[in-house]
C-alpha cells in the first residue's frame, strides 16, 4: 500500500519522536510498502539544525527505502511558548507545497504525528484530496501540555486550542496514542471510541539487554575508583516536562555520600540552568549525547534510572525513554501520580514516588542503593515486561495489520484484532528513545 506520513521530527534525529517515525517508516518498506514522509529539517534535541541540513530549502532525500521531503522549518534557539508556536507553524506552512504534490501519487493512508497539531490540516486535505484514509498518531497531547505546564496562559486560548483541538480530532478515520490513558483522554475529547486505537512505542529488546559485565562507561567515567559508585543515570531530552531540577536537588541533598554519583547524559532547552544548578557538585557527571552503538552501554551504566516527570504532565505524555530503561534491566525510580499510565507500568516492577518530590527521590536513591539484591529482582521485572509487552514486532506487526484492513487490503481477521488488544496492553514508551548521536564519550564534572 502506499502511505504518507507527515511527521515534524524524523532520523537522523535519534531521541524522541523523530527516532520511532523513522524506526516505523523502515520497518512498514521490510513489510512491502511504499512509504513517503514529510517532514522538517532535523534540529531535536540541540534545537540547531543539523550539519549538512539548511533551515530554508526544500530537500528530497532517500533514507533506508523510505522517499523523505525536507521542507523548510524555523528553529528557536531559546524554545518559549510563543516561539514554539512560530516554530510549529513554519513546519506547518512549509510542508503545505510538499503535501499538494503527493495528491498526484494518490497515498492510500495518511498519518500525521502530533505533535504538531498545527500539520493536521494539511494531511487531513491531502487526504481528502486524494482519496486516502487519514491516521492522527498522538505523541504528546502537546495543547494540554502546553497550558499545563505553564509554557501558555489564557482562558481564552485554552478553551479556543481546545475546541479546534476537539473538531480536527473528530475528522479522522482513526486516532491513536501511546497508552489505554491517551486514548481514553481522546476519547474524552469527543473521539469515536471505534476510531480510537492504542499504538504503543516499542524498544527493539535484542539491542538494548542487560550486559553480563559492568558497563565500559564506568570505566570510562571513573565510576568503578576509588569507591565502586551507585549510579544514577538520566539519559534523554532536557526539557520542561522532564522537571531535573528535582534530580539536581537529590544530588545536592547527597553530595557527601561518596558511593553514589549522579551522571546525566543528553541535550536541550534546560542543559544550562541544569548544569548551574549542579556547579560545585562533585557526584555530578554530565556527558553530551551518546552514539547510538553505544546505547546499551550507556544504559546499562546505572544501576538506577531516574524518570522524573511533572505533575502537570500525568497522562498527557509516555516518556519514550522507559522502554530503554525496562529493557536494561535497571532498576528505576518514576516520578508518577497513582492512577496514571506511568504509575500502573512502573509500580509492579520498580519504584514510584510523587512528581517534583525531592526528598522521596533521595529517600528511594538511598533505600535501593542499600538493597542490591532488591535492585536485580526489579531490573529482572522490568526486562520480562519489555519482552512481554514492548517488543518491536508485536506493536509494529499490529500497526501493519491495522493499516491493511484501513486501508481495506483486508477486513480486520481475528489475528488483527487480538493483535491489537496486545497492543494496547503495551502502555509504555520505549527507548531506545533517547539514543543518542554524536561525540565524546569523555565525563565533563562540573566544579
Amino acid at each position: 500500500m502506499r502511505l504518507l506520513i507527515v511527521g515534524l521530527n524524523y532520523a537522523p534525529e535519534l531521541t524522541g519522536i523523530g527516532k520511532y517515525t523513522a524506526e516505523m517508516a523502515e520497518t512498514l518498506v521490510a513489510q512491502g510498502h511504499e512509504v513517503r514522509v514529510v517532514c522538517g529539517q532535523p534540529y531535536y534535541p540541540q534545537w540547531k539544525i543539523a550539519k549538512g541540513y539548511h533551515a530554508w530549502r526544500y530537500a528530497s532525500e532517500e533514507r533506508r527505502g523510505v522517499h523523505l521531503r525536507r521542507v523548510p522549518l524555523w528553529v528557536p534557539r531559546v524554545p518559549s511558548g510563543a516561539k514554539r508556536l512560530l516554530h510549529l507553524a513554519s513546519f506547518a506552512l512549509g510542508a503545505l507545497p510538499a503535501l499538494a504534490a503527493q495528491v498526484r501519487w494518490r497515498p492510500q493512508v495518511v498519518m500525521c504525528i502530533a505533535p504538531s497539531l498545527m500539520s493536521a490540516p494539511g494531511a487531513l486535505l491531502l487526504a481528502r484530496a486524494s482519496g486516502a484514509k487519514a491516521w492522527l498518531h498522538i505523541q504528546d497531547y502537546e495543547v494540554d501540555a502546553a497550558f499545563e505546564l505553564g509554557m501558555i496562559r489564557g482562558e481564552r486560548a485554552r478553551r479556543y486550542a481546545l475546541a479546534v483541538e476537539r473538531w480536527l480530532l473528530g475528522r479522522f478515520e482513526v486516532v491513536s496514542s501511546l497508552s489505554d490513558k491517551m486514548v481514553q483522554r481522546a476519547v474524552q475529547k469527543g473521539v469515536d471510541p471505534l476510531k480510537a486505537w492504542c499504538l504503543a512505542n516499542w524498544v527493539d529488546t535484542r539491542v538494548i539487554s542487560p550486559l553480563p559485565q559492568a558497563s565500559p562507561y564506568r570505566r570510562i567515567m571513573g565510576l568503578d575508583q576509588p569507591v565502586a559508585q551507585t549510579v544514577v543515570l538520566y539519559a534523554g531530552n532536557m526539557g520542561a516536562k522532564q522537571g531535573l531540577e528535582v534530580v539536581a536537588d537529590a544530588a545536592l541533598a547527597l553530595k557527601r555520600r561518596d558511593d553514589i554519583s549522579f551522571v546525566f547524559c543528553g541535550n536541550g532547552p534546560t542543559q544550562a540552568q541544569l548544569q548551574q544548578r549542579c556547579t560545585g557538585l562533585k557526584n555530578c557527571h554530565f556527558i553530551p549525547l551518546q552514539p547510538a552503538e553505544r546505547l546499551n552501554d550507556l544504559l546499562n551504566l546505572a544501576d538506577i534510572h531516574v524518570l522524573p516527570q511533572r505533575g502537570g504532565a500525568a497522562d498527557l505524555v509516555m516518556p519514550s525513554k522507559l522502554g530503554g530503561m525496562l529493557a536494561s534491566g535497571r532498576a528505576i525510580v518514576a516520578m508518577a501520580c497513582p492512577g496514571t499510565e506511568l504509575f500502573n507500568v512502573v509500580a509492579p516492577r520498580g519504584v514510584t514516588i510523587p512528581p517534583e518530590d525531592a526528598p522521596a527521590l533521595v529517600a528511594a536513591i538511598e533505600a535501593l542503593a542499600a538493597d542490591p539484591a532488591r535492585r536485580v529482582a526489579l531490573g529482572k521485572a522490568a526486562r520480562e515486561y519489555a519482552e512481554r509487552a514492548l517488543s518491536g514486532e508485536m506493536v509494529l506487526g499490529g500497526l501493519d495489520a491495522k493499516l491493511r484492513a484501513l486501508a481495506g487490503q483486508h477486513e480486520a481477521s481475528g489475528d488483527e484484532s487480538a493483535g491489537g488488544a496486545v497492543v494496547e496492553a503495551a502502555v509504555v514508551g520505549s527507548t531506545t528513545q533517547e539514543p543518542v548521536v554524536a561525540v565524546s564519550l569523555e565525563s565533563t564534572q562540573v566544579d
